[in-house]
């Protein structure tokens, strides 16, 4: 299975588990998508102003002195935007509505970045 198809299982696996979710972006964290179903025209936009808010809040961790950051949450009047890292190379964004179940979210996000760090790093 080539790592085109093992991101577009990841999102289809974690779209399952997860049916609040209602967007998922895989990005190197040089803000290239690699895998999404985001529409093609938000993916590039995405994948772009995530790669650069990570930047910068890996820089407000290290600041902080918190240690190396894991993730951040985006929180707008119309939904939810959680990026994970994928180490080393990688993110993974995740969209929600308002009220979605964050507990799921947050189980579930996690699981999908490591695994998309392992097909990354493979």
């Amino acid at each position: 299975m080539s790592k085109q198809e093992q991101f577009t299982a990841v999102i289809r696996e974690l779209r399952e588990n997860v049916p609040d979710i209602t967007g998922v972006m895989i990005a190197t964290v040089d803000g290239l998508s690699i895998g999404t179903d985001f529409p093609e025209d938000e993916a590039a936009r995405v994948a772009a102003m995530g790669a650069s808010s990570i930047g910068l809040g890996n820089r407000m961790s290290k600041v902080a002195e918190i240690g190396n950051m894991k993730d951040m949450m985006i929180e707008g009047d119309d939904g939810l935007l959680i990026i994970y890292m994928a180490e080393p190379g990688g993110i993974l964004a995740l969209r929600a509505p308002v009220g979605a179940n964050l507990g799921l979210i947050r189980l579930d996000g996690p699981k999908a970045a490591r695994k998309v760090a392992e097909i990354m790093t493979s």
